[in-house]
């Protein structure tokens, strides 16, 4: 495991939410982002997702992540709703787009910010980078970064980024592309959890390349989409831990209930660095869960690969 640098670091106060910061962008960003995914789940109510939003908010998360195709676009409106009343000048936005094409990604950042009510986004992402040619098909001639950035001139977007799931080779093409177009990133999400660390691992092989780079990390699914508490290997506290104790500027984490926040929540405030015993430990401990990714099918399996299902969301 690498060791979180100081000036990732950022304003760790014991009982406060840890703020690290985002790469080289000037920007501090809480240590725990609040997922927007399970916001628009249909069995959870609209006012309990703004209730939870708010709520995270004001226990000093402002990192909040979203992305245009989440639940039919219904996370994207009822985080809006929720930055209404001085959230929004609270927060540090994020949503993610899957359009690749210039067209494409131009109207889906033009209904992000419809839904989520505001002229601007803090940082937008490429959504879903899992296949080897999404690269060149976003740098290529009329493709979605010209969209990114003449929103970012602007002044709709700030910072650009990019995400994905799948495979750590698709992570590092991306990065190889864009300096191939004279691009930096400013930010890079990836799963980091320890499964992870095991198998096809963005961790070995994504983060130190980031981490030299300078590029703000943004950790995603610290508890693998609920799978590695299915696998018995590790509690929800030890997986947050984990990641937390990775050079990261933010472990986004997906929160359904004021309970789960909560457990996010304690999580940052306690937060203490795991030691490389604690480390060693746990890994010899998940090793088997992780062999062969069964419990990381979001890297083995399609069942997680949105824009498989809806191509025409690539444009």
């Amino acid at each position: 495991m690498m060791d979180v640098p100081s000036s990732a670091r950022g304003k760790e106060i014991e009982g406060r939410i840890p703020y690290r910061a985002l790469g080289r962008t000037g920007e501090q960003v809480s240590a725990i982002g609040l997922g927007g995914w399970h916001l628009g789940r249909p069995e959870l109510s609209e006012a309990e997702a703004i209730r939870i939003v708010r709520a995270a908010v004001d226990a000093g998360i402002n990192f909040l992540d979203n992305c245009w195709d989440y639940n039919d676009g219904r996370s994207e409106v009822r985080m809006g709703k929720a930055l209404r009343d001085g959230y929004r000048e609270r927060a540090f936005l994020m949503t993610k787009i899957d359009g690749q094409t210039k067209e494409s990604a131009a109207q889906q950042i033009e209904e992000s910010l419809r839904r989520l009510e505001t002229d601007r986004l803090d940082l937008l992402q490429f959504h879903e980078i899992i296949r080897m040619g999404d690269p060149e098909r976003i740098f290529g001639q009329g493709g979605a970064i010209e969209a990114a950035l003449e929103a970012k001139d602007a002044g709709k977007v700030r910072y650009i980024g990019f995400t994905g799931h799948k495979s750590p080779d698709v992570h590092l093409k991306m990065l190889e592309v864009a300096a191939a177009h004279g691009f930096r990133f400013d930010t890079v999400q990836m799963p980091l959890n320890v499964l992870d660390a095991h198998f096809e691992s963005f961790e070995k092989r994504v983060l130190p390349a980031l981490v030299k780079e300078e590029l703000g990390v943004l950790g995603m699914k610290p508890i693998g989409d609920g799978q590695v508490l299915e696998s018995g290997a590790a509690t929800p506290t030890e997986c947050l831990r984990y990641a937390l104790s990775l050079p990261t500027s933010v472990v986004i984490t997906g929160c359904d209930s004021m309970r789960i926040l909560e457990q996010a929540l304690t999580a940052a405030r306690g937060f203490r660095p795991m030691t490389a015993k604690e480390v060693e430990a746990l890994l010899a401990r998940t090793a088997e869960a992780a062999h062969s990714g069964r419990f990381e099918r979001y890297k083995t399996t399609r069942e997680f690969d949105s824009t498989h299902a809806f191509p025409q969301w690539l444009g």
